[in-house]
């Protein structure tokens, strides 16, 4: 099929925090006109798209799909409500971007990629960081076999963000019913970069913790080890309740070289380094994807932030990654082709990302042991 034209494409935005702070900008970098902003909250809805010019706000999705020109929805509410949201955009034929952790459990997520099958629409997860640029240029690394077969990874993150006793974050960090917890919100993402630089987990063991005094129900931190189909082995571990400095490790060594990231990697300080028998020296980075910080979000947006973790992300931090999913989410609308790595998550991969989450968990319930991936 012929690519179609180039046209405005819009798009309604369901959740009005990570929404508002990084997918309303990133998509309007990215060619989309926001039509629409749905919340839980009506009047805090219409403040915030007051506040970012979006002419419609509600409560209902319903609604805001009714308003002309929509044809797409990117859906940034917490886990435990993507699922009810994203069929609904489905049966309207809407195309689809829905946030990490993509659904409740591997069984939900199986049900959305069957209905995103039958809407034949384009459909995508929110993993953009697989679009920073020292992420990009490892991946690229390791699939262009400068290291040979990788072997051994090691990912470690350990932050102060949410150590102290008043450091607060949404109930779906917190709280173990509600499909988050650190795991889904942080380790989703690096399960993710692990598939698409190594390729499919096989078997996982460790499990999930509570390091800081907090009274949630939910992890705050997790490690566990993990065995690919393709041979490599690796070890995983990451909280934001560690007092003291940042410590950020990516690191996957093969037989030919290693390939690694220094400083944190959601920032632009962060590069990619290569050692093998030829030496040490940094990887390139695609043109394309050098960073470059947007303008500062609206202060009275961020005024009303009410968590940490808010204020966290009003640094507009990951809206160049985001803004580059976005991209390739209005290309693949358009039916332009999109050439990766970084390839577009989809659906589909947000299901397999659910069944190493569900391991994982399974793995912690029961001792800690190794526990095998569900093979679609």
């Amino acid at each position: 099929m012929a690519p179609e034209p180039d046209r405005p494409l819009g798009v309604v935005v369901a959740g009005t925090s990570f929404g508002c702070l990084t997918h309303v900008p990133a998509l309007r970098a990215a060619g989309f006109v926001v039509r629409g902003l749905v919340g839980h909250d009506a009047a805090r809805t219409r403040e915030r798209a007051d506040i970012l010019g979006i002419e419609h706000a509600g409560t209902s999705l319903t609604d805001a799909l009714g308003a002309p020109g929509v044809d797409a929805v990117s859906i940034a509410t917490p886990p435990h409500t993507h699922g009810p949201l994203v069929l609904e955009a489905l049966a309207a034929g809407k195309h689809v971007v829905c946030e990490k952790p993509f659904a409740a459990d591997a069984a939900e997520a199986e049900r959305l990629c069957d209905a995103a099958d039958a809407a034949g629409v384009v459909n995508l997860v929110g993993h953009e960081l697989r679009w920073l640029p020292a992420n990009a240029a490892l991946e690229q690394a390791v699939r262009d076999e400068l290291i040979g077969p990788p072997r051994l990874a090691t990912v470690i993150w350990l932050a102060p963000a949410l150590a102290a006793p008043g450091d607060d974050a949404p109930e779906w960090w917190t709280d173990a019913g509600s499909g988050g917890g650190w795991l889904g919100a942080h380790g989703s993402h690096v399960v993710d970069h692990l598939r698409a630089t190594l390729g499919e987990i096989d078997a996982v063991s460790g499990g999930l913790t509570v390091t800081s005094d907090h009274a949630w129900s939910a992890d705050d931190t997790y490690t566990f080890r993990f065995r690919t189909r393709g041979g490599a082995e690796g070890l995983a571990q990451s909280s934001y309740a560690t007092y003291g400095p940042l410590t950020a490790v990516t690191r996957v060594s093969g037989p030919l070289g290693t390939v690694w990231i220094e400083g944190n990697v959601v920032s632009p300080a962060a590069e990619a380094w290569i050692a093998d028998a030829a030496g040490t020296r940094r990887l390139p980075i695609r043109e394309d994807l050098a960073w470059e910080m947007p303008a500062p979000l609206p202060d009275a947006l961020i005024a009303g932030l009410g968590t940490k973790y808010g204020r966290n992300h009003a640094t507009g931090a990951t809206i160049p990654a985001y803004t580059a999913l976005a991209r390739d989410f209005r290309d693949l609308i358009l039916g332009r082709e999109v050439v990766g790595p970084p390839r577009p998550p989809t659906f589909r991969d947000g299901l397999a990302h659910m069944r190493v989450l569900d391991a994982i968990r399974r793995a912690s319930a029961d001792g800690g042991g190794w526990v095998p991936v569900t093979v679609g």
